[in-house]
């Protein structure tokens, strides 16, 4: 369904879903690696709730990362087809 949303929207559209996608990414990033540092330097790696935080970090970073290549693919025909 997001992949049909997604090739219905203006260029314009696209181009800044793309780029709040890409803050999105860097802003998980970041909160990533502050939590791996905790993890790591902290708790020792005994954290459950930081590993499950982390856990669920990882698969929305994923989420986004593939919503923004199906970006990246739809604005790549848009210009092709130009």
């Amino acid at each position: 369904m997001a992949f049909f949303l997604i090739i219905h929207m203006a260029e314009d559209e696209k181009g800044k879903h793309f780029l709040e996608l890409i803050d999105k990414q860097i802003s998980l990033q970041q909160v990533m690696i502050s939590k791996l540092i905790s993890l790591i330097n902290v708790h020792g790696w005994d954290s459950e709730d930081l590993r499950a935080e982390l856990t669920s970090l990882a698969k929305e970073y994923s989420a986004i990362t593939g919503e923004i290549n199906g970006l990246e693919d739809a604005l790549n025909d848009v210009v092709l087809d130009s």
